[in-house]
């Protein structure tokens, strides 16, 4: 035995090395080449001691690398962590998240969940529109993932209706309390997710559900929603809609399911020891350009380098068990569901996969096509309004009736490729993010809207982290934006509710009459920016097509600090070229430094971008508008009569760059 000793931990692993590909895996395994040699190092130990069984190779390896593996790789892992910034799901939670957030306990007929992390910010004008509520918003994450990955979506659909997320237990800000393995099977999940939901609802009033799930949550989702009797529950007759991003249209096969269980017998220390040799390299490791790509910026491979780091081994363990099912002579029972439960929906369905996924292939939205088959008719005409709500308009693939992604861009579709959409599948108004005599008039909210599917996958660099790539999240909101109002309910588009809204003088800027006073934009601050006053849809001289007339050859980028929902549809920006982006920041309160820097973050980004989009699209000189941007205060006050109002605002920007000022610790 005293030559298998100095052997490496990492024999154990190529003892479970094989074909791992189930959806959001975090876990890599060592290359054929490594494989191989650690393969014959074993072999010829076995040549030298017999009747050591694999089993005693095991127990052997783990007791003696345990302890100075994990000193190894946790010092290889905390360095890079350092080089990331803290990756703490409650300090790095995003603001809009962390307003709207709470911890609660939840009880389902098996098990007490205590300390779930619940997002839930209603629509900030629910009450000024007419009944019944607009749909709940419902946001799934998937497996390894957590709310917080959906926060840039959120940002943009906040602003459409009532929303609801959910770290499922363990994830995020969620607790790991409850250890039974039974607890995170799909089946525990999906009923914790109905109690949840059903809470939340506002049953009352008649509230429908939407539900938006990635990857493991658009599985959990179709469980919600399906129709078929074998699956039912109570929520599924209050389901009016179905976003299912990165989705996986059923289990893997018995073979890879046995394999997987194997896997998951590796202890939890050893488990550990992978997962961080999987990050070695930080955000340049395997365990991130798996998800990201090789050529992702640096701010995605930050983000999602902290959402590997976030996710504990414990409860991805757990989760991963809980969705393979087990086999009766070669069918599927439990786990993730297959064509059973997508066959049995009976809601408008929108399907989204990214040509560079390699965790769920974008062969997956073609197996629940079938699966779906006659019952939703597919809607395969390309909406020339269909705009993104705060981003970029990159150019985005439908896929064809047969799964293939057409050979041509949306940039190259002329207007004779246009074809005249059934009745049954049109949409409800030719514009929606476009006020106009029409939409004074209350689009109905049907309670079973028209089945109907949508199919997208966005061209590369799209990947499996599509929610948080900073371009492409920026087209899947408009895409959803635009699934929502033309086949859910017209209320749901944001053009119609600010018309609405402000037809019945029920909503409008603050303090009109000073806003009037306000000049619309200032004159160039640091040969970058310009300040300028929110935008008003239904103003005659400051709404978005007069602003696109006036400035657009000049802005090409405005970035919204308010925290509150914008009083203008942001897409009439986005048609006039320009780029829409939230970054909401709380009134009269200074901002943090880490707001500070995620401020310049964007800011510096943009700049890059538009140098880019400078010699592509022949602009001239371009700077970027912000609403009510604080600069240094002399500048600010010259370029903007008056200045910062605010003396506490000064202070703060004099005590934040204070040159040479020490600060003691907090004691």
């Amino acid at each position: 035995m005293a030559n298998v000793l100095p052997l490496s931990c990492l024999i154990l692993l190529c003892l479970a090395a094989g074909n791992l590909s189930l959806s959001d895996r975090r876990i890599s395994v060592p290359t054929s080449r490594i494989s191989m040699q650690l393969q014959a190092l074993i072999s010829g130990q076995q040549r030298l001691i017999p009747q050591m069984s694999w089993e005693v190779v095991g127990v052997a390896v783990t007791l003696c690398s345990i302890v100075p593996g994990f000193w190894w790789l946790r010092r290889r892992s905390s360095t890079s962590a350092e080089a990331v910034g803290t990756a703490d799901a409650e300090t790095t939670d995003p603001g809009l998240l962390k307003k709207h957030s709470e911890l609660k306990s939840f009880k389902t007929t098996r098990f007490t969940y205590s300390n779930i992390r619940i997002f839930h910010r209603r629509h900030p004008q629910a009450e000024k529109l007419p009944s019944p509520p607009l749909p709940l918003l419902v946001f799934i994450h998937g497996l390894g993932g957590s709310a917080a990955q959906f926060s840039s979506l959120l940002t943009s659909l906040v602003n459409l209706s009532s929303c609801l997320a959910i770290d499922l237990p363990g994830c995020g800000r969620s607790a790991y309390e409850i250890t039974s393995w039974d607890a995170y099977t799909t089946d525990a999940l999906v009923e914790l997710l109905e109690v949840i939901i059903s809470e939340y609802r506002e049953k009352e009033s008649g509230q429908n559900v939407v539900l938006l799930g990635h990857s493991m949550g658009a599985s959990l989702a179709a469980r919600l929603a399906t129709r078929n009797p074998s699956y039912a529950n109570a929520l599924s007759e209050h389901v009016v809609g179905l976003v299912a991003i990165c989705p996986m249209a059923e289990p893997p096969s018995e073979e890879k399911v046995s394999t997987f269980r194997k896997l998951l017998w590796v202890p939890n220390s050893v488990f550990d020891l992978w997962r961080q040799w999987d990050r070695w390299g930080g955000t340049e490791s395997k365990s991130v350009r798996r998800f990201v790509g090789e050529d992702a910026s640096q701010e995605c491979k930050k983000m999602q380098y902290r959402f590997n780091m976030q996710s504990r081994t414990a409860v991805w363990r757990r989760m991963a068990a809980g969705t393979l099912p087990t086999f009766e002579n070669g069918v599927p029972r439990g786990g993730l569901p297959g064509k059973d439960v997508w066959a049995g929906l009976e809601v408008p369905v929108f399907l989204v996969g990214g040509e560079m996924d390699n965790i769920t292939k974008p062969a997956e939205l073609a197996k629940i096509a079938e699966f779906l088959g006659k019952s939703h008719p597919e809607q395969i005409e390309v909406d020339k309004d269909s705009q993104p709500i705060n981003g970029s308009a990159a150019p985005v693939q439908a896929t064809s009736t047969n799964g293939e992604p057409p050979p041509r861009q949306i940039e190259s579709i002329q207007k004779e490729d246009f074809i005249e959409t059934d009745p049954e599948t049109s949409d409800a108004h030719e514009d929606p993010s476009t006020p106009n005599e029409e939409l004074s008039v209350i689009p109905p909210q049907p309670v079973k809207p028209k089945k109907i599917l949508k199919r997208i996958v966005l061209p590369a660099p799209a990947t499996h982290a599509l929610l948080y790539q900073p371009t492409e999240v920026r087209v899947l909101a408009g895409m959803i934006s635009d699934f929502l109002s033309s086949q859910i309910s017209g209320r749901l588009g944001l053009g119609w509710q600010l018309q609405f809204l402000a037809q019945n003088s029920k909503w409008d800027v603050k303090n009109l009459a000073k806003w009037q006073k306000v000049a619309p934009v200032s004159d160039l601050i640091a040969g970058t920016f310009r300040a300028m006053k929110t935008l008003r849809e239904v103003d005659d001289t400051h709404c978005p097509e007069v602003f696109v007339k006036n400035w657009g050859s000049i802005i090409k980028d405005v970035i919204d600090i308010s925290h509150d929902s914008p009083v203008y549809d942001s897409r009439g920006l986005e048609k006039g070229g320009i780029h829409y982006h939230k970054f909401p920041s709380i009134s009269k309160i200074p901002p943090t430094a880490q707001e500070v820097e995620g401020f310049i973050a964007l800011a510096d980004r943009l700049r890059e971008e538009q140098k880019e989009r400078a010699v592509v699209e022949a602009w001239g000189d371009h700077c970027i508008g912000v609403h009510c941007h604080y600069d240094a205060i002399d500048e600010f006050a010259k370029q903007r009569p008056q200045g910062i109002k605010h003396a506490h605002f000064i202070d703060g920007i004099f005590v934040r760059y204070c040159k040479g000022l020490k600060r003691a610790p907090t004691m």
